[in-house]
């Protein structure tokens, strides 16, 4: 069966770590056609586009979407993220972010394996909010936080089913709900009710900030997490920095209903200092590929691909996406 990719390479390093996910994706014989599109931060410099209405009606069409990385020193803050990223996000509705985390975090004298379910289309990156007297010594600026029980709730049981199926069977729903209690509030309950359908499952509760202090000191307590949008996108940082470091992390935008294309990305920035330097580590990018294989149902290149990516490889980008193609292909 022939899948049909949108590869949107980006900017900085971007291009160069999905050229070489592509390559190990091929290396281990899953059928991929491949559309490339230019967008990001130096499509915006050049002519102003972020992200037209006619293109991602063309993005619609693909079965998955590859991103590498997308942003540029030259562009202020937030206008290829709300134009580009979160435009994608909600359009597409890809309301289930998806990191894995396998690693030994320092000190500690095995590994763990959880997975962060993060909702993806409400919180804080709704945009809800807006500023009075910009720019003046009283300027006030006020942002808002939009919760759904509907988004709530599809997420909750997303990450209820996924924890039901791993080994562990154990779900832990991370918030602030001591000072957040009206969104904190929606999301206990909601867990809780949810969690009356899945009794094989185990549950627990942390505030935000003592799961940072657990994911450093003990990341072995957690199977699936599930929480918010801003929660989900800081721990996950945090996952990464205890699992090996950003360039492993990868991530899925999920549409789990799909009824459009989920998109798979590599958690790190477009690192443009590094362009063209051939230092940049796609093991990341690698990595969201496999992700992108499980969503595809091509589960064994999927498994290889992780397998390969399980030792690691020194080298520049493309030695190493050689290295984990020839792994993946013998």
């Amino acid at each position: 069966m022939t899948h049909d990719i949108a590869v949107i390479g980006g900017d900085g390093i971007g291009p160069e770590v999905t050229a070489e996910a592509i390559k190990v994706v091929r290396a281990a014989g899953v059928d991929v056609t491949t559309t490339d599109y230019d967008l990001g931060g130096a499509r915006y410099l050049r002519d102003g586009e972020i992200l037209s209405d006619e293109t991602l009606d063309q993005l619609r069409a693909h079965d998955c979407i590859l991103l590498g990385a997308v942003g540029t020193p030259d562009v202020a803050p937030g206008v290829i993220e709300r134009g580009l990223l979160l435009k994608m996000r909600f359009e597409l509705d890809l309301y289930i972010n998806q990191r894995p985390f396998v690693g030994t975090a320092p000190g500690a004298a095995e590994a763990h394996d959880f997975v962060v379910i993060r909702e993806n289309t409400e919180g804080p990156y709704v945009g809800e909010g807006g500023s009075l007297r910009f720019g003046t010594p009283h300027e006030v600026a006020t942002q808002g936080s939009f919760n759904t029980r509907f988004g709530v709730e599809r997420c909750v049981r997303y990450a209820f089913e996924l924890a039901a199926g791993r080994p562990r069977r154990h779900l832990t729903l991370v918030h602030k709900t001591n000072v957040l209690q009206f969104a904190g509030g929606l999301w206990q309950r909601t867990f809780d009710a949810v969690a009356a359908e899945f009794p094989q499952v185990t549950t627990a509760y942390n505030h935000v900030d003592a799961a940072c202090i657990y994911f450093v000191q003990d990341p072995h307590r957690y199977d699936v997490i599930v929480t918010d949008n801003l929660f989900g996108d800081i721990l996950t940082d945090l996952g990464g920095a205890v699992s090996g470091g950003i360039g492993l992390a990868s991530s899925a935008n999920l549409n789990p209903g799909r009824t459009g294309p989920s998109m798979f990305e590599p958690v790190h920035g477009s690192a443009p200092d590094i362009v063209g330097t051939g230092t940049a580590n796609p093991t990341a990018a690698i990595l969201s590929a496999a992700l992108m294989l499980d969503f595809l149902d091509e589960r064994d290149a999927a498994d290889r691909i992780r397998a390969a990516c399980a030792e690691p490889v020194t080298g520049s980008t493309t030695a190493v996406g050689d290295a984990i193609a020839s792994r993946v292909g013998s």
